[in-house]
């Protein structure tokens, strides 16, 4: 099997920011009371009209040109979102026309917030067993288009953004250890009831909201703290280490107090702990990997260094990543 890595990263958030005096406008809520239970500040709304491939196409640019891959020669594309910019084609597809990488074989990946850490799982896989040479995952929501402006619980959490991730084969260090994991027991706790076969759009979806994000907030709190340290810890015995040998954490950007949570019950210091949550909001599968990006453009992560990515979101679905820059 073949040694894969990261070679290239990069990031797209689009230029509307929606800070939290603006939410004190629309719904009863407070800058206090938001940051206070987030963490969050502001975050980043996709303009009108701007759609997920094309806050994808502009990470995954990026990407490309940090990696020095042209377009053309990609073999694989990996898309993880829950807000594509249609049920069909895949927005994989619309990416890979855009970007012209006519030859890369594409498709979709729905794993909401742990996306990011299941798409370079997947893309691992192909390149270490020689089936493809490269591959971009890209990480890309627009949850503005799913968020309820009027719930006040919810809206104050999500913000919109993509990043994007070159890998292929590396001479040393890259993905050390993977795990992923799923309890489909709790679908109920996060998701966005209508709009599937099961309820498709009608009439009355639309008038009862059910076309929005719903979350269970308390519950999902203490499951998403216990669950990120559990995988965080999985990762590092999968791969015979320890916290002393990690430089930087990067977990899922859901919620500070979640982050501040997990970094505790593992004994790490929180200066490496990695967060952007308070410019971004929750981005779904496109958090991730935007922090990623950020902690590598500010020099946060170095060449030689090892993180870890540790990933929780609706399914329930979880995740952990170790990685030698």
């Amino acid at each position: 099997m073949k040694r894969v890595g990261i070679i290239g990263v990069g990031e797209y958030l689009p230029e509307k920011i929606l800070t939290n005096a603006d939410l004190e406008k629309m719904v009863d809520t407070s800058d206090e009371w938001i940051t206070t239970r987030t963490g969050i500040k502001q975050r980043h709304l996709a303009a009108p009209g701007q759609a997920a491939s094309d806050l994808g196409v502009r990470a995954a640019q990026q990407a490309l040109a940090d990696a020095k891959i042209k377009a053309e020669d990609l073999d694989l594309i990996v898309v993880a979102t829950i807000t594509g910019d249609m049920p069909t084609p895949s927005t994989a597809a619309i990416i890979q026309n855009k970007l012209g990488a006519k030859k890369a074989v594409c498709f979709d990946l729905s794993a909401a917030c742990a996306g990011f850490v299941y798409g370079i799982s997947v893309a691992q896989q192909f390149i270490a067993c020689g089936t493809y040479k490269n591959a971009l995952v890209v990480g890309v929501e627009v949850l503005s288009s799913v968020t309820d402006w009027l719930d006040r619980n919810t809206c104050v959490l999500f913000g919109d953004g993509a990043g994007a991730a070159v890998l292929a084969q590396v001479p040393k260090g890259g993905i050390i250890s993977t795990y992923l994991g799923c309890d489909g027991s709790k679908t109920d706790i996060l998701n966005i009831p209508a709009g599937g076969s099961r309820q498709p759009a009608t009439a009355a979806s639309i008038e009862q909201r059910q076309h929005y994000l719903k979350m269970q907030g308390n519950e999902l709190f203490k499951i998403a703290v216990n669950t990120m340290t559990r995988a965080a810890e999985t990762v590092l015995e999968q791969a015979g280490m320890t916290f002393k040998d990690i430089d930087l954490i990067i977990p899922h950007q859901a919620n500070a107090r979640i982050i501040m949570a997990v970094a505790k019950k593992l004994g790490i210091p929180e200066d490496r702990v990695y967060l952007n949550i308070e410019r971004c909001g929750n981005m779904s599968s496109a958090s991730m990997v935007t922090a990623l990006c950020e902690a590598v453009q500010e020099g946060k992560v170095k060449k030689g260094d090892t993180i870890l990515l540790d990933v929780f979101g609706a399914g329930l679905v979880w995740g952990a990543c170790i990685i030698e820059w």
